[in-house]
């Protein structure tokens, strides 16, 4: 590419460089447009240091200047016949010192240079961030500039209309004369219409070329239109479905805003250009007229173009969703919700005037039992620019709600499809009309599909409908998906499950994590690229407790209770009870580590490696911990204040270090209370009112889902306190919690009561009280087998609890 018709295509800021270097008359820009490919093609680094050189490239730059004044004279041209006169004669000046002419344009086109340089290596440092990321900002650099030609483009074609308005003027002030004069010479006659013959062919040439250039700019008119429209705007709608599923994306509309105003805003002036000319033709017209054969084409053309971006610019900017949701496109009924619109042609006349309308469901699948839905609430707005940060136009609905039809089901139906009610897909349209210079077009946007329900415990199934639909479909007409609906691979559904966490907790999930996960799913696999995750075993296989009921059990838990340990990496989490044992084996004694239960719903628990008396390193593990245990004590301060009794009842926390070796206080020191010991209010709590309850031989239920229970990876212990040889005795028993509240019965009498210090007492040591007669009034008490939060007896599973 020459170097000159790059310095014409370069995007801001660079353009501004260049009218800066010209802005003055060492050589004027007008020259080194007129004359780039000659001035490119010359030696001017040699001719600055030979003379001879210097004289000839000078003379032949004076016959050039000739040739283009010859040119805008047959133009008739009037202003740039005077600015190439004015410039030759400015260049006399070198005739004793060729030399320094050289030198000037060599120094010129040095600076051009350094200007391409800067350019050049911006997009070098760009290209060095990651590969698809550069291939977007590469893309877009690409697009600016073709906006930028494009602009340039029109820019020049107003000059020519002008001057072609101004050579039409002048042939028809000629002609007019010539008319109303009296001319009797036959030859003078004669002479004249060979004149204004020559005239005429002028003008059919300037049309010619106009129009030709008018093509050339609705060429590439409909080139950046297809870019925009096929290629940017697809991407970003698929960009928005992830972003609704809580992928880590940018969906900032003000870029493809800035883009589909540039298109617009030439698209109106060769609208009117055209314009320009059918009067033109109205004045003056003549056999063969360029202007009456193709401007009703172009017209035709410039029109439907025009119509194709408006129809495309009209988009939802920010999906429907109610306040307290799981997240959007999940809507309830009689719950209000928001959705935002957004024109992408921004004219600030038009500000106000755009209405936007709201409906459902136009073209419903015959489905029967499908439901339809009316849309209440302040359904009609005005596309503005006050509900918007960045100044764009927006219709912003805040107060909507959906009521069922009593009517609705669909009808009879013509398929035997059935769809759960939170598998069924609904559609809002929204409406409104462009109408601006003679212009009018229907616009039409609509949302991605949404889930209705009736009652907020659809709404975990309902946010499993939305993350399958928007994970895997790019069809947001497809209002049947789920009748058969794909399955995902492994890559796509692990990077769909992190997603959830970053969007939740601001942390994802790391590889292991992911692959305990797919271990989970497929069992044990050398790879799992290529196995596929289906829909009915995302959510519905083994229910109630299917593997999205668990996933999410675990990330409402997380969210609610540990999401500033979860961010700062404390929770292993996503660990098999294999991998556990095999981490906390090789590591010292009281390692500890807090994994996600496979089994529990919501359950989180935490397992040491302690060392027996032959040596050999034993695996403990307490029993999951619920949110009925977490929203009463905070998990660092069970974390925190743990004892089990050794030998002689010594009470003594086998908590020591955070896996791999960082001390307990170091890792949780900064969610920790203020207080400490027997001063700690959580202390106090525990002893008065929280108690373990063992049972014998109480295993954690084995879960259904997990592919490898029988080799024991799947199973957790669910006695306070248990050995790793737990995984393989009993049966499943059904589940409790670690810890019960303890209530004072109010029909025993005080002494049966005791005060609080001798419950303590007894809480810490009930051997204590062996002798004493705190329970003597009731020798029928039932032995309740109470071992307390902090004071609980090492052993194995299996062992009788005394």
């Amino acid at each position: 590419m020459a170097q000159w018709d790059r310095l014409r295509d370069l995007p801001a800021p660079y353009p501004q460089q260049l009218h800066e270097l010209y802005d003055r008359d060492a050589l004027p820009m007008d020259v080194r447009h007129y004359l780039s490919a000659w001035i490119e093609k010359q030696e001017w680094q040699r001719a600055a240091r030979d003379h001879d050189l210097a004289m000839a490239l000078f003379q032949v730059l004076l016959e050039n200047l000739d040739i283009q004044h010859s040119r805008f004279v047959q133009e008739e041209s009037f202003l740039m016949q005077h600015n190439i006169r004015r410039y030759k004669q400015n260049f006399q000046r070198y005739l004793d010192d060729p030399c320094a002419l050289a030198s000037t344009i060599l120094w010129f086109l040095e600076k051009e240079k350094e200007i391409l340089q800067s350019v050049d290596l911006t997009e070098q440092v760009q290209c060095l961030q990651v590969a698809q990321e550069a291939m977007e900002i590469s893309s877009q650099q690409d697009l600016e500039r073709k906006m930028a030609g494009l602009r340039n483009e029109v820019q020049c074609m107003d000059h020519t209309m002008f001057c072609l308005e101004e050579q039409q003027d002048e042939f028809d002030f000629k002609f007019q004369t010539y008319k109303m004069e009296a001319v009797v010479d036959e030859a003078g006659k004669k002479e004249k219409e060979n004149v204004f013959q020559l005239l005429i062919n002028r003008l059919d040439e300037r049309r010619k070329s106009t129009l030709s250039d008018l093509d050339k700019i609705l060429d590439r008119t409909d080139d950046l239109i297809s870019i925009l429209v096929k290629k940017e705007l697809v991407e970003w709608q698929r960009r928005q479905q992830k972003v609704c599923i809580g992928a880590p994306d940018t969906v900032c509309l003000d870029q493809l805003e800035k883009w589909f105003t540039c298109v617009a805003v030439c698209l109106f002036q060769v609208r009117e250009f055209l314009g320009k000319l059918q009067e033109l033709m109205e004045k003056v017209s003549y056999g063969n007229d360029p202007v009456k054969a193709q401007r009703p084409a172009m017209q035709k053309r410039a029109d439907t173009l025009l119509k194709d971006l408006l129809k495309s610019s009209f988009v939802v900017e920010t999906q429907p969703s109610m306040p307290q949701g799981k997240g959007p496109l999940v809507l309830r009924t009689n719950v209000q919700f928001s959705v935002k619109t957004r024109l992408l042609v921004k004219f600030p006349e038009l500000n106000h005037s755009m209405k936007v309308n709201v409906s459902m469901d136009r073209e419903a699948p015959q489905i029967k039992g499908y439901r339809r839905f009316n849309v209440l609430g302040t359904k009609t707005k005005a596309l503005n620019m006050a509900e918007s940060q960045s100044g764009g136009m927006v219709a912003d609905f805040r107060h909507l709600t959906l009521k069922e039809q009593k009517s609705g089901g669909g009808g009879k139906g013509v398929s035997d499809i059935s769809l759960s009610v939170t598998e069924e897909l609904h559609i809002i349209y929204f409406d409104t009309a462009f109408e601006m210079k003679g212009l009018s077009v229907e616009m039409q946007a609509s949302s991605i599909p949404v889930v209705i329900i009736s009652n907020s415990s659809q709404q975990q199934s309902a946010w499993a409908s939305v993350l399958w639909f928007n994970l895997l479909s790019m069809d947001t007409k497809d209002v049947v998906f789920f009748a058969n609906s794909p399955a995902a691979t492994w890559p796509q559904f692990g990077e769909m499950l992190s997603w959830q966490f970053l969007s939740a907790t601001k942390r994802g999930l790391n590889e292991d994590q992911l692959e305990m996960i797919a271990h989970r799913l497929f069992g044990k696999q050398n790879n799992y690229d290529t196995c596929k995750v289906a829909w009915s075993k995302f959510t519905k296989e083994n229910t109630p407790d299917t593997f999205w009921v668990w996933f999410d059990g675990i990330l409402v838990m997380v969210k609610t209770y540990l999401e500033d340990m979860w961010r700062d990496g404390l929770i292993m989490g996503f660990v098999s009870k294999g991998k556990e044992k095999s981490l906390l084996k090789k590591k010292q004694r009281g390692t500890f580590l807090l994994r996600f239960s496979e089994s529990v719903i919501g359950g989180i628990t935490f397992s040491w490696v302690e060392i027996t008396i032959t040596g050999e390193p034993d695996v403990k593990t307490v029993q999951p911990f619920t949110k009925v245990d977490l929203c009463q004590i905070p998990f660092q301060e069970i974390v925190r204040n743990y004892q089990i009794f050794e030998a002689e009842n010594i009470p003594e926390c086998p908590l020591l270090y955070l896996y791999p070796n960082t001390p307990k206080d170091e890792a949780f020191g900064k969610y920790y209370a203020e207080k400490t010991g027997s001063d700690s209010l959580y202390i106090k709590y525990i002893k008065t009112k929280l108690v373990f309850v063992s049972k014998e031989k109480t295993l954690e239920a084995r879960s259904p889902m997990s592919s490898d229970m029988g080799q024991g990876d799947g199973s957790e212990p669910m006695n306070a306190l248990c050995g790793e040889t737990a995984e393989q005795d009993g049966s499943p028993h059904s589940l409790q919690s670690p810890l019960e509240t303890y209530h004072p019965d109010p029909m025993l009498s005080d002494s049966v009561a005791g005060t609080d210090d001798e419950l303590l007492m007894y809480l810490n040591n009930p051997n204590l009280f062996v002798e004493s007669d705190i329970f003597q009034d009731e020798p029928l008490l039932p032995d309740f087998g109470l071992s307390g939060f902090n004071c609980l007896h090492p052993q194995t599973c299996g062992s009788i609890f005394q």
